[in-house]
Formats: structure tokens, sequence, C-alpha cells
């Protein structure tokens, strides 16, 4: 699993075995969880590779929430990328923090 960001009281990461799949994602899963992180993502977001383009493929967050994260992936959305590269290759990546 490759943590990328923390942002409220959420971890946006992915799975190196995402790295097959047709689309590019971001798994944003609760803080604190006692269960495995696949089991508690609370959304799935899809961060394009060719062109900025964020849409949520499903999500069980709030609208607040919702947005706020977004909005941090729309800001930084080439660092996710890079990120999201490094993970794929198997780099470790230094975790963000975003207090929005």
């Amino acid at each position: 699993m490759g943590k990328l960001a923390v942002i409220l009281f959420f971890i946006l990461s992915v799975f190196p075995a995402d790295a097959n799949e047709n689309r590019r994602h971001i798994h944003v899963v609760r803080r604190g969880s006692k269960k495995s992180h696949r089991g508690d993502t609370v959304a799935k977001i899809w961060i394009e590779e060719n062109g900025q383009k964020i849409e949520v493929a499903w999500s069980e967050l709030d609208a607040a929430d919702l947005a706020k994260i977004i909005d941090v992936i729309d800001k930084n959305w080439e660092l996710f990328n890079k990120m999201i590269d490094d993970v794929f290759a198997g780099k470790k990546v230094a975790i963000k923090k975003f207090d929005k």
C-alpha cells in the first residue's frame, strides 16, 4: 500500500496492484480504523494521468469532506500523479499532510 497524503481524518493511498488498471485512482480511507485498509475505504476517486480530470467513482463521505479532498487533489494534481508513479515504480514516498 502506498500512502500518499493525510487530509482531515482521511488517508489517501494507492495499491501497487492497481498499476495495471485502466484508470488511475486514489483510495480514501478513514484514519484510525482497526479494519484492513481495503476494507475501510470510504471513497474511490479517479485521477486521470493524461489530462487533469478528477472523477468520484463512489463515496460514502459527506459532501463537505468530499469537496475538501477533491479540492486538495485538484490543487496538487501533478504532485499526486508523481507520487503515484513513484509508488508504482516501487519507490518510497513521503506522506504529505494537508490541513484543510
